[in-house]
């Protein structure tokens, strides 16, 4: 989709005096940005158009369900325009993305031989 891709963005900045857990997210995808990957850092997502990305190597279940859709969720705090969220799977799950489409959630599915790299 082009873009600037941020892979391992920290959400939430981890605490462990107050009890908080660091929360990376797999990838943000900044769309209408010169295409370049970026690993971690900061950026402004304040009136962006961004997509939420988390990945698996693994059937779409649950566990990668709750991250697309929470990821999303925090996401919110940084008040971007639009939140399109997507789950990378290697197998599908037919029941699993009906639900995932009632919460806007797309699900791709990229087979273990063609990308391992998830």
């Amino acid at each position: 989709v082009g873009g600037l891709l941020i892979e391992k963005f920290q959400a939430i900045a981890g605490n462990s005096k107050d009890g908080v857990e660091k929360r990376l997210i797999d990838g943000i995808i900044l769309l209408g940005q010169d295409t370049r990957i970026q690993t971690g850092g900061t950026y402004e997502f304040r009136n962006k158009d961004i997509i939420v990305v988390q990945t698996k190597v693994k059937r779409l279940g649950i566990y990668l369900m709750g991250q697309a859709f929470f990821s999303r969720e925090i996401m919110r705090r940084y008040m971007p325009n639009s939140i399109m969220t997507v789950a990378i799977c290697t197998k599908g799950d037919p029941e699993m993305e009906a639900i995932c489409a009632m919460y806007g959630i797309e699900i791709e599915v990229i087979g273990e031989t063609e990308n391992t790299a998830l």
